[in-house]
């Protein structure tokens, strides 16, 4: 439908029959019960009429309570959903909107009246906590805080609100604020992972406290949970004081926790040759406690191709998280060193041959069937080996004709085996 109105529609003639104060009752009316309606009036205000300054502000400060009307049914329904949230489309809908708000908030052109409604709404949810949409409401209260009193009241509606994210907000609002005794006091309250230490001991330091803030972070490291802002706090102070001993043992804490193939390369990259020779069987004894594909990223950096392939064998494909562009290259080095190794790791990948299950599936196993055929013919140069198995797995599912297309499609030769 094109946006202007023909000339000759019906409806702008009976309009034209109207008198300007019974036109106006009508717009009314009809954005009053139609909230997308009344936004796109307000829209058109700003386009096409000549507005003063403030009535200009009036209409940006309408069209965001006229966004808040229109997504309020929908964002009701989700917070009141006994499961949290709802479907995928209205969940998409009100957050496209809540966004929209902040973004006509952001601008800093809406009047405090209008941003105190909009709190007064939005405050509700975020206590609820139950929409699904937390980041999108806290984007909107943030959004609403133009003035240092602003921020003030939502910290304090923060900390009414009580529970531990809510008072976490409210106490980073403190400090923005530079309330020392309101930050000091809401820190106080959650001292556990190393997390909360490092913000306390960065609050010290950025304070110019700097014993307190090491003397804090020094408590901090015998916790536990989230430690790599701490150590990194205190390991780039010791540093600085010339303790190079206890700047590699907080980096090899960071190293092994968890350790990762980017970790190991990065530790590896701070030792000198002979810190390395320190260092090098301590953080291979962790490797048993990284995840498996680590493990495999490790041993292939390290060039122990013996030691990934046992990786894999302990496996079934896929390893968990592999990574799509990291498996191929990975796994055909591997083959031409351990071709039966790699053979018996995608054949566990086939999974069961005889069962009929989703075109999806059947696509899967395809792809997985053509790495069969890629290691038996291509590496081991046994095309007889290929044919007797692929042939039966091909009779056992003659009857499946999904099978036989995605398998057609990606395994090589396999319409016309016979």
């Amino acid at each position: 439908m094109a946006k202007q109105r023909k000339q000759d529609d019906p409806l702008a003639g009976l309009l034209e029959t109207l008198s300007k104060a019974k036109l106006v009752d009508l717009l009314v009316r009809v954005a009053a019960s139609h909230p997308a309606v009344r936004r796109e009036c307000l829209d058109y205000l700003n386009k096409h009429a000549a507005l003063t300054p403030g009535r200009k502000k009036q209409s940006e400060g309408e069209k965001v309570l006229a966004l808040w009307a229109e997504l309020a049914p929908d964002l009701d329904e989700l917070d009141t959903d006994i499961y949290g949230g709802g479907d995928y489309d209205t969940d998409l809908h009100v957050s496209s909107l809540l966004q929209e708000i902040a973004q006509a908030l952001s601008r800093k052109t809406i009047d405090a009246g209008y941003r105190q409604k909009l709190l007064d709404n939005v405050l509700p949810y975020i206590e609820s906590g139950n929409a699904g949409l937390d980041n999108d409401l806290y984007d909107v209260a943030y959004a609403a805080c133009y003035t240092d009193d602003d921020w003030r009241t939502l910290a304090e509606a923060f900390e009414a609100m009580g529970g531990e994210w809510n008072i976490d907000h409210a106490r980073r609002i403190y400090r923005r604020l530079g309330d020392r005794e309101k930050y000091l006091e809401l820190r106080q309250r959650k001292l556990a992972t190393g997390a909360d230490y490092f913000d306390l001991a960065d609050f010290y330091w950025k304070a110019g406290e700097k014993q307190k803030a090491m003397e804090v972070a020094e408590a901090g490291l015998l916790k536990g949970g989230r430690m790599d802002e701490l150590r990194q706090f205190v390991a780039k102070q010791v540093k600085s004081a010339g303790n190079r001993e206890r700047y590699l043992a907080l980096q090899f804490d960071q190293a092994i926790d968890p350790l990762t193939c980017d970790r190991y390369k990065a530790f590896r990259k701070l030792c000198t040759a002979a810190e390395w020779k320190r260092y090098e069987a301590k953080i291979l004894a962790q490797l048993e406690n990284a995840w498996e594909t680590e493990q495999l990223r490790i041993h292939m950096h390290r060039k122990e191709y013996e030691e990934a392939v046992a990786v894999l064998s302990r496996s079934r494909y896929p390893l968990y998280a592999w990574d799509s562009a990291y498996e191929p290259r990975t796994a055909k080095r591997l083959e031409v060193r351990y071709p039966e190794a790699m053979l018996k790791y995608y054949l566990s990948g086939l999974g069961n041959l005889k069962a009929s299950a989703p075109r999806k599936d059947y696509a899967r196993q395809a792809q997985m069937m053509s790495k069969v055929h890629r290691v038996l013919v291509n590496v081991l140069r046994d095309p007889s080996r290929w044919r007797d198995f692929a042939l039966k797995v091909k009779q056992d599912n003659i009857k499946r004709p999904a099978f036989q297309e995605e398998f057609a499609k990606a395994v090589p030769g396999w319409q016309p085996l016979k």
